[in-house]
């Protein structure tokens, strides 16, 4: 006795009319040249670093330098919400003290208020 197939009615499925696109409007044009004014030109005072690392327990920042910095200079340390100018008592290079640093160096020094990273370090 041989089983008899059943047949399977395939059942097509309507597809979602789709709504024509819209024609964009071609972009302005914007002027390469003009750019929006950088903090440090708003600023018009050299760059001497940046903020990489806080410790809040010894009110310490990490500074990355990129300028000469000296103990005795006045600097201004300027970010997203902090903006105070101080003078450098002391400065360290590996948890040795030091009385100038050359450009390139990691120093960490004692800062007067919160620093965050990023935050810029200017002269003056």
């Amino acid at each position: 006795m041989a089983l008899k197939k059943k047949k399977r009615k395939i059942i097509k499925k309507k597809t979602a009319k789709r709504r024509p696109l819209k024609k964009s409007r071609p972009r302005k044009k914007t002027s390469k040249g003009k750019s929006k004014p950088k903090l440090a030109k708003q600023l018009k005072q050299p760059i001497v670093g940046v903020i990489t690392h806080y410790f809040p327990q010894v009110r310490a920042g990490v500074i990355k330098l990129k300028a000469p910095l000296s103990v005795g200079d006045v600097i201004k340390i300027k970010g997203h919400t902090t903006d105070f100018t101080q003078v450098v008592s002391s400065m360290q290079i590996n948890h040795v003290p030091v009385n100038s640093a050359k450009k390139g160096a990691e120093i960490g020094l004692l800062v007067n208020s919160r620093v965050r990273h990023h935050d810029l370090v200017y002269k003056g």
